[in-house]
């Protein structure tokens, strides 16, 4: 610790302090206006000075290191002097274009201004006016309102990674702008946007919206994937206009594209705005009575187990109880299921039913301070970027070693300290393999082992067999790659375990997890205040989705019902055999999300009964019976549970368009048809509902994580631990990039502005002996269904693997992959 004393007040700090940091532990505020508390101070605008007895020059609060001793005066007639005549300097070249300019009302620089009491000029200086920067997607830049604090750039490099912008040029040519004139690396996060002081940097869908002061703030949380990043939704005359997020809140501030800019899906004109019954437009009576009097006719006649229903993890908690709850009491069936069914269930179901884990084993926050990071078949920056943004806080500020194991070259690359690319089909032998180096070479953290660990000599035993030499092989890598990453892991104090849709869809998925949870355990993952166990999805409500128990073998709360019913894959068939004559889509459109999309797209038209219950017009909706026009997150009140258990409260900021409703309003009125009954309800009365079922909800609360607090556990052994060999090229890939989230982001102009289409990405080596370039129209086919689409030639993927983003419906990439696969194998040509 180090003693300082500041404006006569005495206290001691941690080494390594700075005098703002000690400042503001004893309230007292020192005036910034480059800082920023995220990222690495610069110094940059000096409205920090501060006088150090003995020292003959001010010194800047922000960047200057505590030492013992000294003594700090923050406010004085001098003090204040310098700090007007800053800001009067960094006004000289600064167009005062307050009424026009988009930061007008919410500026750093005006507040400052009027703060400091700089209300005088004394300079003067010749204006120089450098070209504005209308030609970046999403972002404007206006480097004549720049001060050249560098708060964007210290965002970009040290939070999002991305390197896309940078201070170029020297002296009085000195702007911000991207290396190369062009924002290559950029990847429109907008962070930049929140951190800069001034309107520099500014949305261009938000351009001359509005004044701050116009529009409605509602708090809320981001309804894409489920990091759970905490938002404000800014509206005006009903419409969601722009979306930003509070440095002191859980995410500090900082978002992906899809929470900054996806909102415009919300405004989409596809919009459903009115019941239809067989395509004709019809009012809510008509439609809720149609639909009534068909699931009751078709349960009279053929039994409640010809009615199944598909949830979806964009509803709230209390709309996915009530969903399963509609099935279970009002019609009794319990044929419900989601697209948890294609990993994330199953995966849950193998942490839960081994460690008791319905989710990560600690808050996201636990990975900033671990000590080493396991990313396993997972693309953070596509599955979970607000989660990615950890990882690299990690790697980067507090020499985390990151060791990533991907079949592609994804963007955690440049930070890991090892990567390990490994062929489709081996995570399997790869997994087991650096196990049992762990424990060959005494890596394990032994002081939990012995204490946690029931049966580790077994799972050494049985792990004897594995050759370490042969796993590497079949993934494609060298036995020195594999022992360099087990020794990064090994003997840390915590150790943190990610993995994602690429495992979770694996091949021999279920072993894959169960080994996955035995090597984070004999690192000693578990259990502790950092690290941890953290399964990762790509949509927001996944673990709310299971913990309401819309699943056919689950309840609310994981009870196992009497009877269980049929899962997703189950109806399907039931559908094709004739034995499920109706099916209910919650917010979901299987034709175009699911695997084998064109199975499904014909299963739906042998229904007697298709009720599609959407924001959206999808593929599945345009074969519907009945159509029921519902809302999104930004209009309606409710929870999403995170991956990591944090039950968050999401606030309605607008309006549905048209006759739209909120889900849960209409699976309340429909609930109440087919029981005769007359409940009121409201998202508060439905959540009382849950909390009397399902432990830990009721409030804005941390789920217990499950992992037992004291006393062993037993690890899954598999009586078959040899490697698994690798499928057979060519195969294909398909999974979510950066750019989109799920199939919602395709109604966003803002992200469509961004990656408009799907494409398919080619080795070169690939796309040599096609005869193909970037552009070249592909045809993938897989058994009787092909697509076509433009080539993406690249390195990121090895040569026999093809990549291809799953969201667009026009390409429908997911109709070729098989159930409970998301590798494979298919015929490719020059189309």
């Amino acid at each position: 610790m180090v003693s300082l004393t500041i404006d006569g007040k005495d206290i001691s700090v941690a080494k390594g302090s700075t005098i703002l940091d000690a400042a503001a532990q004893l309230g007292i505020t020192i005036p910034t206006l480059c800082w920023l508390k995220k990222v690495s101070p610069t110094g940059a605008c000096r409205v920090c000075a501060v006088e150090v007895e003995g020292v003959d020059r001010p010194m800047t609060a922000c960047n200057t290191p505590v030492k013992e001793g000294i003594k700090v005066t923050t406010q004085s007639e001098k003090l204040s002097r310098i700090r007007q005549r800053i800001m009067e300097l960094m006004l000289v070249n600064h167009p005062l274009d307050c009424p026009v300019c988009d930061a007008g009302g919410e500026c750093d620089l005006q507040n400052s201004c009027y703060g400091l009491g700089a209300s005088r000029q004394e300079y003067s200086a010749l204006l120089e006016r450098r070209e504005i920067r209308y030609n970046w997607p999403l972002i404007e830049s206006d480097p004549n309102r720049c001060i050249l604090c560098e708060k964007c750039v210290k965002v970009d490099h040290e939070v999002v990674g991305c390197d896309a912008i940078a201070v170029v040029n020297r002296g009085e040519a000195t702007i911000i702008d991207t290396i190369d004139g062009k924002p290559l690396n950029c990847e429109f996060c907008g962070n930049c946007v929140g951190a800069c002081p001034t309107g520099t940097l500014i949305s261009k869908p938000f351009k001359f919206r509005g004044r701050p002061w116009a529009f409605t703030v509602t708090k809320s949380v981001c309804a894409f994937c489920s990091t759970g990043c905490q938002i404000e939704y800014h509206t005006r005359n009903g419409r969601v206009e722009r979306v930003t997020s509070d440095d002191d809140n859980f995410n500090s501030g900082n978002l992906c594209i899809n929470g900054r800019f996806g909102y415009s899906y919300i405004n989409s004109s596809d919009r459903l705005t009115q019941p239809l019954v067989r395509g004709e437009k019809v009012d809510w009576n008509a439609a809720m009575g149609t639909a009534a009097t068909g699931l009751k006719e078709i349960v009279a006649k053929y039994g409640p187990d010809a009615v199944a229903g598909f949830g979806s993890p964009r509803v709230t908690n209390e709309e996915s109880y009530l969903f399963q709850k509609l099935f279970r009491n009002a019609l009794g069936s319990g044929n419900i299921d989601s697209e948890a069914r294609l990993g994330f269930a199953q995966a849950q179901k193998a942490l839960r039913e081994r460690l008791g884990l319905r989710g990560a084993s600690a808050t996201i926050d636990a990975i900033d301070r671990a000590g080493a990071i396991l990313v396993f078949g997972c693309d953070l920056n596509a599955e979970a970027t607000g989660i990615e943004y950890r990882v690299i806080k990690a790697a980067t500020k507090n020499d985390a070693k990151l060791v990533l194991a991907n079949m592609r070259d994804v963007k955690l690359k440049k930070f890991a300290n090892s990567h390990l690319k490994y062929r489709p089909g081996s995570e399997l032998a790869l997994i087991n393999a650096l196990t049992r180096v762990v424990l060959d070479e005494g890596l394990q953290d032994n002081d939990f082992a012995s204490a946690r660990i029931a049966n580790l000599a077994e799972l050494t035993a049985a792990l004897s067999t594995v050759s370490v030499a042969d796993a590497a092989a079949a993934a494609g890598l060298s036995e020195a790659e594999l022992r360099a990453a087990a020794r990064l892991l090994g003997k840390k104090k915590s150790v943190a375990v990610l993995f994602g849709a690429d495992l979770m869809r694996s091949s021999g998925a279920d072993e894959a997890v169960n080994a996955l949870a035995n090597l984070a355990i004999v690192l000693g993952a578990l259990g502790k205040e950092t690290g941890g166990l953290f399964p990762v999805y790509e949509k927001t409500n996944i673990r709310g989705l299971l913990d309401m128990g819309v699943a056919p073998d689950m309840l609310p709360g994981y009870a196992a019902p009497a009877v269980a019913g049929k899962d997703l894959w189950q109806i399907i068939e039931g559908i094709e055999q004739g034995s499920v004559k109706a099916l209910y889509l919650l917010g979901c459109d299987p034709v175009a999300s699911f695997p084998e999309g064109e199975r499904i797209r014909a299963a739906l038209g042998k229904l007697e009964l298709l009720i599609v219950q959407d924001p959206f017009p999808g593929e599945s909706a345009k074969q519907a019976h009945i159509v029921l026009p519902s809302s999104v997150a930004a209009e309606k009140s409710g929870t999403f549970t995170t991956i990591d258990g944090r039950v968050q409260s999401i606030a309605k900021a607008a309006n549905p368009p048209g006759e739209a409703r909120e889900d849960w309003d209409i699976l309340t009125e429909l609930c109440n048809r087919l029981t005769g009954e007359s409940r009121p309800a409201s998202p508060a009365s439905i959540m009382a509902e849950i909390a009397a079922l399902v432990p830990g909800y009721g409030a804005d609360v941390v789920l217990p994580a499950g992992f037992p607090s004291a006393g062993p556990v037993s690890l899954a052994v598999s009586k078959d631990v040899r490697p698994v060999q690798s499928q057979q090229a060519p195969l294909l890939l398909a999974g979510a990039i950066l750019y989109h989230s799920g199939t919602t982001t395709t109604w966003s102009k803002n992200n469509l502005e961004i990656v408009p289409a799907g494409y398919v990405e080619i080795h070169p080596d690939d796309a040599a002996r096609l005869g193909v370039s970037d552009g070249s129209s592909l045809r993938i086919s897989a058994g009787a269904v092909s697509v076509n689409a433009p080539a993406r030639v690249s390195g990121k993927v090895q040569a026999g693997l093809l990549f291809a983003p799953s969201h667009f419906r026009a390409m429908n990439v997911n109709a070729l992959l098989g159930k409970g696969a998301g590798v494979v194998p298919v015929k490719v040509e020059k189309a």
